[in-house]
């Protein structure tokens, strides 16, 4: 890829998201169809795929205190402006979520799984007023919309474009050389926009610590008590910073945060260690910019064969990223960022994603915390070795083995999950 691509290819994938992606893209499709309606739902019907259910029963959704799609449903139908993005709460007011809340008590939102497509991502929402009739499908990327019909709406369908379920781009055409490449050598005005980044993401933990998000594993690690056991030390401090912008996203903090590949939090893995590391490290701002575009470009570069949304954690993918990234600024070359990689494989292979929650910050310190230890053991030449396990010596091999895994060899484990998650005994409603 040359050098304007991969740019490119960075900014689609590196945008800013309030709230978690999931229901933000369910809202964002809502809010297609709305509009294409051209007036406000009388009823409304969403069709999803199973991962996308899974990923957004759990979680906080910005400014409603309330968690799961129904909410962010209503509001995307009442007040989303598709404009937005996946941006689109931003605006939520507490009006508004007095009007979602009383249109949720109608009984005029249906939420049940698609039986019209395989894509692991896809969104389907349907409105209805007056005899009239709209829908929007959001499939493959949480921002792709492929079809959109209604009376207010200029017919879309791209769905012919999506080819086949599960088959990966063929314009990104990247090795994690190209990506180490790109990182190091290319002229440093082209990549200053990753610091955005920086600012968002720890705007979202510095946010944590002003309240009580989630779990609180960001602030509990900042107090006295976390700091006795965890000491005080870079290693800490990353664990703790990168847990506090988790915890806040999670639990549905009215922030923005920038996201990686279609996720927030694995925007906040790519980043929030490389910028804790290299602060008390006392690297140059280059090297800073250089080792972010290092860590969310590999994190990029998994993605495309992983997909979307699989069965494995998406910490496992941007912590490697930032395990790169950390390793870099360790002074690491190109042979100890390879062994970073097949260091996190070999540790962090196999994390199971069950849905989106707050309890995801408890994960992301998992990855982050191996991402440190795989960046150590690189750069004083220990690589896990080609006899063990999933790894070989070509560490590109290596991340296809990953992501087959995660792809296709968790299949079974992603609908058990499922079956768990929608058949709790304290389950009410989707």
């Amino acid at each position: 890829m040359e050098n304007s691509q991969i740019i490119a290819l960075i900014k689609r994938e590196v945008v800013p998201a309030v709230g978690c992606t999931e229901p933000a893209a369910v809202a964002l499709c809502t809010a297609y169809a709305s509009e294409a309606l051209g007036s406000r739902p009388e009823r409304i019907e969403v069709h999803l795929s199973a991962n996308m259910l899974k990923n957004a029963m759990g979680v906080g959704i910005p400014g409603t205190g309330m968690t799961g799609l129904p909410i962010a449903v209503a509001l995307g139908a009442l007040v989303g402006k598709s404009g937005n993005q996946l941006e689109l709460l931003k605006d939520c007011t507490p009006e508004a979520v007095r009007e979602a809340k009383a249109y949720l008590e109608d009984g005029r939102i249906r939420i049940d799984l698609t039986s019209e497509s395989e894509e692991v991502l896809y969104i389907d929402v349907n409105c209805f007023a007056g005899g009239r009739s709209s829908r929007a499908i959001i499939a493959r990327e949480h921002t792709r919309l492929v079809y959109l019909e209604g009376p207010c709406a200029t017919p879309l369908d791209l769905r012919g474009e999506l080819g086949k379920p599960g088959e990966a781009a063929e314009e990104n055409d990247l090795t994690l050389r190209r990506v180490y490449e790109f990182a190091t050598t290319a002229p440093l005005s082209d990549l200053e926009f990753i610091n955005e980044s920086r600012r968002l993401n720890e705007a979202a933990a510095e946010e944590a610590l002003r309240g009580n998000y989630g779990h609180q594993l960001g602030k509990i690690l900042s107090r006295p008590l976390g700091k006795g056991i965890m000491g005080e030390s870079i290693f800490s401090h990353i664990i703790s910073a990168t847990s506090c912008a988790c915890d806040a996203r999670m639990a549905g903090a009215m922030i923005p945060v920038m996201s990686n590949s279609g996720s927030g939090n694995q925007g906040i893995a790519a980043t929030l260690p490389v910028v804790v590391f290299a602060r008390e490290n006392h690297n140059t701002e280059e090297e800073l910019t250089r080792a972010l575009i290092l860590s969310h470009l590999t994190a990029i570069y998994i993605k495309q064969s992983l997909g979307r949304l699989s069965c494995l954690c998406g910490c496992v993918v941007a912590s490697t990223g930032s395990s790169c990234g950390i390793t870099w600024l360790m002074g690491g070359g190109f042979e100890q960022v390879c062994a970073s990689v097949k260091n996190m494989i070999a540790n962090l292979a196999g994390m199971v994603c069950d849905g989106a929650k707050p309890s995801c910050a408890l994960k992301v310190s998992s990855g982050v915390s191996t991402a440190v230890l795989s960046a150590l053991l690189a750069v004083q030449g220990q690589s896990v070795s080609c006899v063990e396990g999933l790894i070989e010596d070509d560490v590109d091999r290596c991340i296809h083995n990953l992501t087959r895994l995660g792809s296709v060899g968790m299949q079974e484990t992603d609908k058990m999950v499922l079956d768990i998650m929608t058949h709790k005994k304290n389950r009410e409603n989707l």
